[in-house]
């Protein structure tokens, strides 16, 4: 016997209620729940005390994240999943609460508010580009997301190998820096040279040199595409960037890396990489309505995609390695 579903409208209005979800996360994380709760708070009255909350209020977001799913509730007590425990309690060297001043933050969003315009034209209104100029949301970017990046930093060390040689690396659009300063925290002998726009490498410039590594870290201030990068590094860091381009673009910036690395010398390449059907995994295929939304031209990339970039812009051997929910791909100078 068959047994029919029948159609309901819950993943429409689940869809349309979506913003909600966005809301109480942030307002969790500016009142501290999370932590709250890995401190030993787990009713409504210990949750509200700690951060300064009504218990009504307190009550109605914590039964909102349990739905959820960030939290659990037996009886009346709460409690963090391991996911929210490891990921969203200042007490956790993982936290990610930094990064909602960016994810969440109004000069994204506003591009989704005409979206169907952009799905119309096919690419974003010129004053919505998030990618035209020096733009001040890079500075909020750099500040906020480096504990999100600091993963694959380790990821991408152990890519590339220990080694304690003298390796010059070029992070280029660096942002937060974590990326190259992570390299030059496992070897010793390394020497980074960060590009990206001035105001970001003040950034990246204050975590190189918090993170112990300040005299070995220079930058090189400019718009990637047109700033002289020099030559003779043995890697180029090339993170969450070409997305924002299209293929053409990018095979011209690969070229310019060719031309600045010395013989065999390696181009790193992170970015979200769907499935081929580009429809899975779900958080890397779905990055490219973040891309059409905020970009002229970006995409979420294929590994198959980019490595056919990598090859044209003059690079062999191309090879990924899986960096959650990220993908790390290394080609070397043909």
């Amino acid at each position: 016997m068959t047994v029919q579903t029948m159609p309901s409208p819950e993943l429409y209005f689940d869809t349309m209620f979506a913003h909600q979800r966005t809301a109480a996360m942030k307002a969790a994380l500016e009142l501290d729940v999370f932590t709250a709760i890995d401190d030993g708070a787990a009713t409504v009255r210990e949750i509200a005390a700690k951060c300064k909350g009504s218990e009504r209020g307190i009550r109605i977001l914590c039964d909102y994240l349990t739905i959820a799913g960030f939290l659990t509730k037996s009886g009346e007590r709460y409690a963090a999943t391991s996911d929210a425990k490891m990921f969203l309690s200042k007490r956790s060297p993982a936290y990610l609460g930094t990064t909602a001043q960016f994810l969440a933050s109004t000069d994204l969003r506003k591009n989704f508010d005409s979206l169907a315009d952009t799905i119309r034209r096919g690419y974003v209104a010129p004053e919505s580009n998030t990618v035209s100029t020096e733009n001040p949301i890079w500075v909020d970017f750099a500040r906020a997301m480096a504990p999100m990046m600091f993963p694959s930093a380790q990821a991408i060390a152990e890519v590339l190998g220990p080694s304690d040689a003298p390796m010059k690396v070029l992070d280029i659009a660096a942002g937060h820096g974590i990326f190259g300063i992570v390299l030059a925290q496992k070897n010793p002998k390394a020497e980074i040279v960060a590009q990206d726009w001035s105001a970001v490498l003040e950034v990246a410039s204050e975590n190189a040199k918090k993170m112990g590594v300040g005299n070995r870290h220079r930058t090189l201030p400019g718009d990637a595409f047109t700033v002289e990068y020099g030559d003779g590094y043995d890697v180029v860091l090339v993170t969450n960037f070409i997305h924002h381009f299209d293929h053409e673009t990018s095979v011209g910036l690969f070229k310019k890396i060719a031309a600045a690395l010395k013989p065999g010398g390696r181009v790193v390449v992170l970015e979200f990489v769907p499935n081929d059907d580009r429809v899975s995994p779900p958080l890397s295929a779905g990055f490219s309505l973040t891309m059409l939304a905020g970009t002229p031209s970006g995409d979420a990339y294929t590994l198959g995609e980019i490595q056919n970039m990598l090859s044209e812009g003059g690079f062999r051997k191309a090879t990924a390695h899986a960096a959650p929910p990220q993908t790390v791909i290394v080609a070397t100078k043909a």
